[in-house]
């Protein structure tokens, strides 16, 4: 009984964290152009 008195305050702070970091990123707009990258990887570049 005493583990579930650590764990579980440590997935509450671990699962905070990576909403914090989720949210982070959404501000940051690291979720704003999904299409390119896929979209890049098909365009072929003339190497000079």
């Amino acid at each position: 009984m005493t583990a579930l008195t650590i764990l579980i305050p440590i997935a509450l702070i671990l699962g905070g964290f990576g909403l914090t970091i989720f949210f982070w990123a959404m501000r940051n707009g690291q979720f704003e152009d999904l299409d390119g990258a896929a979209n890049r990887i098909l365009i072929e570049e003339d190497e000079e």
